[in-house]
């Protein structure tokens, strides 16, 4: 019986620090957001300039290796050199 004692106030004393902890977080939330529009407003926002910084730094990446294997083109054997001028040629092409 001093076990189950035991274990039970274990449980209340555990469920008392979850409820706690959710409402504090809950009180949190509302201290810095008022309503739901605001929130959905602010995640959209989020989601755009995500998207927008995805794109940026995807372009600059696949940019930095095409100028990357352009400085190698000399320097491997002719039909990987030649493979790699011909992408080279492709994106100067596409962007003109």
């Amino acid at each position: 019986m001093n076990e189950l004692h035991k274990k039970a106030v274990n449980r209340v004393k555990s469920d008392n620090e979850r409820g706690a902890r959710h409402a504090l977080l809950e009180e949190l939330f509302y201290d810095f957001q008022r309503s739901r529009a605001q929130v959905y407003g602010m995640n959209f926002m989020r989601g755009v300039f995500f998207g927008f910084g995805s794109v940026l730094g995807a372009t600059v990446v696949v940019a930095f290796i095409i100028w990357l294997l352009s400085l190698f083109t000399g320097l491997f054997p002719e039909y990987i050199g030649h493979y790699i001028q011909q992408i080279i040629d492709a994106m100067q092409h596409t962007k003109q």
